[in-house]
């Protein structure tokens, strides 16, 4: 995904300080120096310890934590429908049918249940007081979070033939809970307005909601997920959206797979509970080079794994190979499949659910449980050895696909093998087409992947030799999506950019050696230029991912015309600036007189540029040159330098990936081989299409 990112690097580069450590008195730290936080007040002082940050994914994690609250009571076997509606002004509601908070005066704090919950960090039923059997919330300060980061807030609770009510305004109660009138059934219904002094984005965004809710329906088999968007005045523009999947994670692995080619006919899926820990897993391998795992725990995803996928990939490993041995299709003299084999092509979900799971941080990215580990590893290997038995065709299809995996792996240590001896031997002078910088600072140091020698040739000259190394690339790399090592090292513009990285690649990468701490892609603006940064962008998520996680990888944002008036020039980077700047250069012409204009239209003019008529109130009709920049070659080493690449004015946006499922599948079909998903996808999109070169 890309994110806006103007990126500034101060003078620092030039006189940086080193031991700035200063002598404190200590008359000036003391006891009135130490600050206590009371209530929620933690949360608005450091909100993203607890939602992560405070942009977009800050703003939906909010929406999780209330969800996830509900869907704890579907797992605890109390509720079967969960409704999420985007209400006008910023509002959005989650309701559920479960029990309803407790609404009774609670005995530690003197007040309700509700205002307990809603007011009190690790305040809630998750922390062994019989109310959860398990649930993904174990650090409890779900909805109290959601409370302090809300301007306001309603929280509404069906008990005992009671509607409950109660109203918070930045986490503070208005009144004390009250019941309100008589209600049928029980459940919880939680609405709030995040803060707009905390947030930089208010709005939600009802496709990421969707996912979210696609996924969880998956995970939970039986619950109804329904999201209505009424934020349109007009009622009869509002729209309902359901998820229900009684296959639960085996029609996720459908879903998974939908775009790829399955080499086995049956999904792979076992459910089995080992020491109280539920652990259920569904996979299926398919043509692809790639693992496509989505690891879970409680309904939480785990974006960076944990104990039960280290459980889960080494019974894989273990069983396929016992298997294979057993079976004869691995000879005496072979070696053993390697856990890189037995993983290409493979899409997993694994779904465990524990009563006390440890995660790492608030954003639960890992799980750190070492009995999931064990339990997961020996409800895998019972599971799959029993599956490849009861499944001779699919075990020969599995086989099959993990032993051509074997051969190419070995085909392609001999090639990574002989591209970095390559680079080793040339004492890391690096592909000769790369004009290096001098410093070998690599948190200073940029790299800038340029389209053509043309490009490369102005930012050779344009740019700061200190800290700004440039990689010119001769056309369009190999598409890897869907090739091998082995092919990608015979791949000669793949070779200049694994050994110009530094860091090795595959099972040997290593990013304590990356030798640039930007690595920033500057194509043109044009269908090639798109292209060609597509297939980059496929190359560092496949092979190159914890450069994109770790913040490396940039998009530069050449200006797309130069818009000039007499002798004022601006630099214009879209089509709605351009017309912003007309206007501008029409203002400009109230209170001087074009210069010369007659003169400059002597010089020879670039076949990108044009003379525009402008209605001014005072000059009546003035000259505008508008030239637009389909090349980088097009601009001089000055230009380049001020527009695109010094870090005082340049404008890049930084590649993060937020949605793992979602961009794997994005790639799949615009890179893969299915010509009928990427069709369709063209079509669906083609009309949001704003700059289209023919």
């Amino acid at each position: 995904m890309l994110t806006n990112h103007k990126n500034i690097i101060p003078t620092m580069l030039k006189n940086r300080k080193t031991n700035t450590k200063k002598n404190v008195s200590t008359t000036t730290y003391g006891a009135e120096q130490i600050q206590v936080l009371e209530g929620l007040e933690p949360v608005r002082k450091r909100p993203g310890m607890y939602i992560g940050n405070t942009a977009e994914a800050g703003l939906h994690h909010l929406v999780w934590e209330v969800v996830d609250n509900s869907i704890d009571e579907v797992m605890a076997g109390y509720c079967d429908t969960i409704k999420i509606k985007l209400l006008p002004d910023g509002l959005i509601s989650v309701e559920d049918n479960g029990r309803g908070i407790p609404v009774e005066k609670h005995k530690a704090t003197g007040v309700s249940t509700l205002e307990t919950v809603l007011t009190t960090l690790h305040a809630g039923g998750k922390f062994g007081g019989g109310g959860y059997k398990v649930s993904g919330g174990l650090h409890g300060v779900g909805v109290s979070v959601v409370n302090a980061l809300s301007q306001y807030l309603k929280a509404e609770v069906k008990r005992d033939g009671q509607l409950w009510l109660q109203e918070y305004k930045i986490g503070q109660p208005q009144k004390n809970a009250k019941a309100v009138g008589a209600a049928k059934g029980t459940g919880t219904k939680i609405t709030f307005k995040p803060d707009e002094s905390v947030f930089t984005v208010t709005e939600f965004k009802l496709k990421i909601i969707m996912d979210h809710l696609r996924q969880q329906a998956y995970l939970t088999k039986g619950v109804k997920l329904v999201i209505t968007d009424e934020r349109e005045k007009d009622k009869t523009k509002h729209l309902d959206y359901g998820f229900y999947f009684e296959g639960g994670i085996k029609s996720y692995i459908k879903h998974i797979n939908l775009h790829s080619q399955p080499k086995h006919e049956n999904v792979f899926y076992v459910e089995k509970e080992v020491d109280n820990i539920q652990v259920e897993i569904a996979l299926q391998y398919n043509d692809e080079y790639n693992e496509t795992i989505m690891p879970f725990a409680n309904n939480i995803y785990n974006s960076e794994g944990g104990m039960h996928v280290v459980g889960f990939r080494a019974a894989l490993t273990r069983t396929i190979n016992n298997y294979a041995r057993a079976k004869n299709i691995l000879k005496e003299k072979d070696a053993n499949l390697t856990a890189e084999d037995v993983r290409e092509g493979l899409a997993t979900v694994i779904s465990i659910k524990l009563s006390e799971p440890q995660f790492e941080g608030q954003t639960k990215a890992k799980l750190g449980n070492v009995e999931a580990r064990s339990a997961v590893e020996k409800v895998m290997s019972e599971g799959l050895q029993a599956f490849l038995e009861e499944h001779p065709k699919d075990a020969d299809n599995i086989t099959g696909k993990v032993l051509l995996a074997a051969r190419a792996r070995v085909a392609a240590r001999a090639a990574r093998e002989t591209v970095l001896r390559k680079g080793a031997l040339e004492g890391f002078a690096l592909p000769g087409k790369l004009a290096d910088c001098s410093s070998k600072d690599m948190e200073k140091s940029e790299l800038y992947i340029v389209e053509g020698d043309s490009a490369g040739g102005s930012a050779k000259q344009g740019r700061n030799r200190e800290y700004q190394a440039i990689l010119p690339l001769r056309g369009k790399i190999l598409n890897v999506e869907r090739a091998r090592l082995d092919k990608m090292f015979a791949n000669n513009e793949i070779k200049s950019l694994i050994i110009a990285f530094g860091t090795n690649i595959g099972e040997q990468f290593d990013i304590t050696k990356l030798r640039y701490g930007k690595i920033i892609i500057m194509t043109d603006a044009d269908v090639d230029g798109s292209h060609i940064r597509t297939l980059l962008l496929t190359f560092f998520y496949r092979h190159f991912p914890e450069l994109i996680l770790n913040g490396h990888i940039y998009i530069a944002q050449p200006p797309l015309y130069r818009v000039q008036f007499g002798k004022e020039v601006s630099w214009v980077y879209t089509d709605e600036e351009l017309e912003k700047t007309k206007k501008e250069m029409s203002e400009i012409a109230k209170t001087k007189k074009p210069l010369a204009l007659k003169k400059t239209a002597k010089k020879e003019t670039a076949a990108s540029e044009t003379r525009e008529t402008v209605e001014s109130e005072e000059t009546g009709e003035i000259k505008l040159n508008v030239q637009r920049y389909k090349g980088l070659g097009e601009m001089n080493p000055d230009q380049l330098w001020n527009t695109t690449m010094d870090p005082n004015q340049r404008q890049m946006k930084k590649i993060t990936i937020e949605d793992a499922e979602q961009t794997d599948e994005i790639f799949d079909v615009l890179m893969g081989d299915e010509v009928a998903p990427r069709k369709k996808f063209i079509q669906t999109h083609a009309k949001n299409v704003k700059n289209l070169d023919i």
